[in-house]
C-alpha cells in the first residue's frame, strides 16, 4: 500500500485532496469545498486528537445502558431512564452555550414515578433556576443550553411536553390569614384591618403563579348632623373607595367593579415587603345647641387605604345642616349626601377605572338629608324623592367573595329625616355594605358605618334639639393568591 506524507498541502485550483498529517506534519488547506473521506470509507480522529469547528447537529449519542438510579449527565449524551422502581433524578452538567442532553422515559412509567431533571448550580431551565419534571408516560425530552437568560430549552416540543419547571407559588405572611389560611383548597387570603406589611418570602416562577388578587377599601365619610331650630336632618356619609383586582388564576366570584383585565387585574409580586395602610372612618362634627353656629359645612372625610402602589380614596363626609342653606356633600371615593339645595359630593374622585364609587344624593331644599354614595349605586336625594319625605337612602356597596364568603363593602350612609315630617317612618336606609342608617327626627337612632367595611355614617335627625351624625366605618385590605 502506498503512503504519502507531506509537511504542507497548498491549494492550487479551488479543490483539494483528502488530507491528514502525522507527527510534526501540518496540512493547510484553503479550498472552496473540502471533502474528507471516500465512498465506503471511515473518517476517524487519531488517538489523542481533537476536533474543532464541526459542532453538534442538535443530536446526542445515546447511552444504551439503562439507568435505574441517579444519573450524572454529560453533554452530548442521551439517557434511557427506567423508573419502574421509583422516581429518578438526572443531574445536568455545568452548562455552556450549545450543551445538549436528552432523557427518555424508558419504561413509560414517568406518570407514576417522575423523572426530575435538575440544573447545575445557578443554571436555569426555561428561564428559572428550578427543576424540570417529566410526568408524562413515554416522553423523551432533548434540552439544549441556549444562553444565561433562558438556560436549558427543550428542542423537541414546547415546555408543556412535560410539567416544565415545577410551578412555585407565592409564599407570604402578614395580616390575618383566614382559618388555616386555606380557601377553596388551593388559595390563601390575608386580611388587613389595620396597617401592616404583606411580606413575600418566595414569589412564583411564572406568569400567573406569582400574581395576587386584591381588594382595597378606604374609610367611609361621617354622617352630617341635624339642626336644632331648623328641623332639618343631616346627610349620609359617602362610602370609602372600593377597588378590586382579580387574576385569571383565582376562581372566586368577584364584584362588578373588579378589574379582570389590563394592568391592574392582578399584581405580580416579588420577594419583598409591601406596606399596607387601612383608612379610618371619618369623624362626625360635634353637635352644637344652636343652628346658626353650625360649621363646618360637611362632616369629616374618611382616610385612604393603600397597597401595591394603589390607593382607594376616602369617602366624602355628608353635609351638616347649617347656614347658609346651600350645603353640598364632600367628594371622595363615594360622595357625601347634600342638604338644602346643595349638590351631592362627586364620587370616584380622583377618577380611576373601573370607578371606585358613586356620587352622593342631592337635596332640593327639603328638610331631610340625602344619602351618601355607595360603591355601585349613588345616594338617594332627600325630600321629594321619598314619598314620606324621609332621609335619602345610602347607595349600595359592592359584594365580592374574595374572602370565600360573599360580603358587601362600601355602602353609603342614610340621610337624617327632618322634624317637619309628621310621622316619619325612620331615617334614610343604610346602603348595603356597611353604611349607617339615618336618624328619624331627633330620635338619635342613626348608626355609624360598620368597622372594616368602609361604609358611610348615618346622618342625624332634625328637630328640637336635633341629633348628631355618626362616624364612618374603617376600611380593609384583603389579598388572595394561589399557593399550590
Amino acid at each position: 500500500m502506498s503512503k504519502v506524507e507531506v509537511n504542507q498541502v497548498t491549494q492550487q485550483c479551488g479543490t483539494t485532496l483528502t488530507v491528514g498529517g502525522g507527527a510534526c506534519k501540518t496540512a493547510v488547506v484553503d479550498a472552496t469545498t473540502v471533502t474528507i473521506g471516500r465512498c465506503g470509507g471511515t473518517v476517524s480522529l487519531a488517538s489523542g486528537a481533537t476536533q474543532s469547528g464541526f459542532g453538534r447537529a442538535g443530536t446526542v449519542d445515546w447511552d444504551t445502558s439503562i439507568k435505574t438510579s441517579t444519573v450524572t449527565a454529560v453533554t452530548g449524551k442521551g439517557y434511557f431512564v427506567n423508573t419502574t422502581g421509583g422516581a429518578i433524578t438526572v443531574n445536568l452538567p455545568a452548562a455552556a452555550v450549545g450543551s445538549i442532553v436528552a432523557v427518555s422515559d424508558y419504561a413509560s412509567t414517568a406518570a407514576t414515578y417522575n423523572i426530575t431533571i435538575s440544573p447545575n448550580g445557578s443554571d436555569k431551565i426555561n428561564g428559572v433556576n428550578n427543576n424540570y419534571t417529566i410526568s408524562t408516560a413515554g416522553l423523551a425530552v432533548t434540552l439544549v443550553y441556549a444562553d444565561a437568560t433562558r438556560g436549558w430549552k427543550s428542542v423537541t416540543g414546547s415546555d408543556a411536553d412535560a410539567t416544565g419547571v415545577v410551578p412555585a407559588y407565592v409564599v407570604a405572611s402578614g395580616g390575618s390569614p383566614c382559618s388555616g389560611a386555606i380557601v377553596c383548597t388551593n388559595y390563601k387570603t390575608h386580611t388587613f384591618t389595620g396597617p401592616g406589611t404583606f411580606t413575600v418570602s418566595s414569589a412564583g416562577n411564572s406568569a400567573g403563579s406569582n400574581e395576587i388578587s386584591y381588594m382595597i377599601v378606604a374609610g367611609g365619610g361621617a354622617g352630617g348632623r341635624g339642626a336644632s331650630g331648623s328641623s332639618s336632618g343631616g346627610s349620609g356619609g359617602g362610602a370609602g373607595g372600593f377597588r378590586e383586582g382579580k387574576t385569571p388564576q383565582c376562581t372566586y366570584t368577584s364584584s362588578p367593579l373588579a378589574c379582570t383585565s389590563g394592568s391592574n387585574n392582578g399584581i405580580a409580586v416579588t420577594a419583598t415587603g409591601y406596606p399596607i395602610t387601612v383608612g379610618g372612618g371619618g369623624t362626625a362634627a360635634p353637635w352644637p345647641a344652636n343652628f346658626p353656629t353650625l360649621s363646618p359645612a360637611a362632616a369629616g372625610n374618611g382616610t385612604p387605604s393603600t397597597g401595591f402602589s394603589l390607593t382607594s380614596t376616602a369617602g366624602g363626609g355628608g353635609a351638616n345642616r347649617s347656614q347658609p342653606s346651600v350645603v353640598s356633600g364632600a367628594p371622595g371615593g363615594s360622595g357625601g349626601g347634600a342638604q338644602g339645595c346643595g349638590s351631592g359630593g362627586t364620587g370616584n374622585t380622583p377618577p380611576v377605572s373601573p370607578p371606585q364609587g358613586k356620587d352622593g344624593g342631592g337635596n332640593p331644599a327639603h328638610s331631610s338629608g340625602a344619602g351618601g354614595g355607595g360603591a355601585t349605586v349613588a345616594g338617594l336625594a332627600g325630600g321629594p324623592a321619598n314619598p314620606t319625605d324621609i332621609g335619602g337612602a345610602g347607595g349600595a356597596g359592592a359584594t365580592t367573595s374574595i374572602s370565600a364568603t360573599p360580603t358587601a363593602y362600601a355602602g353609603g350612609g342614610g340621610g337624617g329625616t327632618g322634624g317637619t315630617v309628621p310621622t316619619p317612618a325612620g331615617g334614610g336606609a343604610a346602603g348595603t355594605g356597611g353604611g349607617g342608617a339615618g336618624s328619624a327626627n331627633d330620635a338619635g337612632d342613626n348608626t355609624a358605618g360598620t368597622t372594616n367595611r368602609g361604609g358611610g355614617g348615618g346622618g342625624g335627625g332634625g328637630s328640637d334639639p336635633g341629633s348628631a351624625g355618626l362616624n364612618g366605618g374603617s376600611g380593609i385590605v384583603i389579598v388572595r393568591y394561589k399557593f399550590q
